[in-house]
This record gives C-alpha cells, structure tokens and sequence, in this order.
C-alpha cells in the first residue's frame, strides 16, 4: 500500500509584479510568462507532495479569461489533485488584482502534470493523494477521466480502453 498524504499540504500559493519586462507592447502581461510562473507554481506543489524531483509531463489547455496589466499583482495557488503511480496532477488558479482600484479577478485555471524521478530520472512512485474537502474531492474525481483524455490525446492510450470516458464518447466495447 502506498502512503497517503491529505492533497491540503500540497497547497502553494505564490504573488507576483507584473512589471515592464513580462509585458507585450500593449502593456498586458505576456502569456509566455504566465505559463512560466504557472510551471514554477504547480512545480512546488509537486515537490511538497511527492518529496522528490519533478518533471513536467503535461499542460491542460490554457485560456486567458481577462487582460493581466502592467502593475497588475498576480496570485497563483496551486495544488495536488490526484497522485497516480509516480504521476500527479497539478490544479493551478491565477488571481489578478489591480490594487488601486481594489479590483480582483480570476484570470486563469489549467492543469498540470508531473512525473516524480529519482536522481538518475527514473519515475518513482509518489503517495497516495487524499482529498478532504467537497472542492478537493470534486478535483480528485474528475482527474482520472482528465487523465484518459490527456492519454487519449497524447496517442498513448485506445479510447476504447478509457473506462471512465467510455459514457462521454458512447463507445461501444
């Protein structure tokens, strides 16, 4: 039996300055950057759950709901979802606040995935994920038809062998 670990401690909240050298020409952050803190973010979480080096093994779409402006503050959180055998999937929700106009939104929510390795970057297995809450449950949940998706998509796995996507596409076996 793999050891467990409640998903709460995987949790890793991190701010950023949106400043002139992350912006485009329109002053609006860089999305390139975004993804760059987004990596680094969901990258922690990893460790703090795994406690072992990371790799990154995939990113879910990335939409950019709202503009991010220069001087914008920028809030990522980001937590462990769900542990498989040596992969875990990575829920990132980026903030963006205006702090003088007192305005904060949600500006961005993806998944990533990461493969826990040892020093010689052999996959190694990570602890059981443990939900605790309603939100953390519904994200545990939903991570393995998440996952048969990306497996899917990735060509490394027959829809046909997706179980839990098997009612979303009405296969037949």
């Amino acid at each position: 039996m793999r050891k467990q670990k409640p998903v709460k401690d995987s949790y890793v909240r991190m701010t950023e300055l949106v400043l002139p050298n992350d912006t485009n020409t329109l002053n609006n952050l860089m999305g390139g950057r975004m993804m760059h803190w987004m990596d680094i973010v969901s990258a922690i979480s990893a460790q703090k759950h795994s406690n072992r080096i990371v790799v990154t093994a995939s990113v879910d779409n990335v939409s950019f709901k709202e503009g991010i402006k220069l001087g914008n503050v920028i809030t990522l959180e980001a937590q462990v979802t769900r542990s498989f055998s040596s992969s875990m999937e990575v829920n990132i929700v980026v903030w963006s606040e205006d702090i003088p106009s007192g305005t904060k939104v949600k500006s961005n929510e993806a998944f990533f995935t990461f493969v826990a390795v040892d020093q010689s970057g052999n996959p190694i297995d990570v602890p059981e994920a443990v939900p605790e809450t309603e939100e953390e449950v519904k994200l545990y949940e939903g991570a393995l038809r998440r996952r048969q998706l990306r497996l899917i998509l990735a060509g490394r796995m027959k829809p046909n062998d997706a179980n839990e996507l098997k009612s979303i596409f009405e296969l037949e076996d």
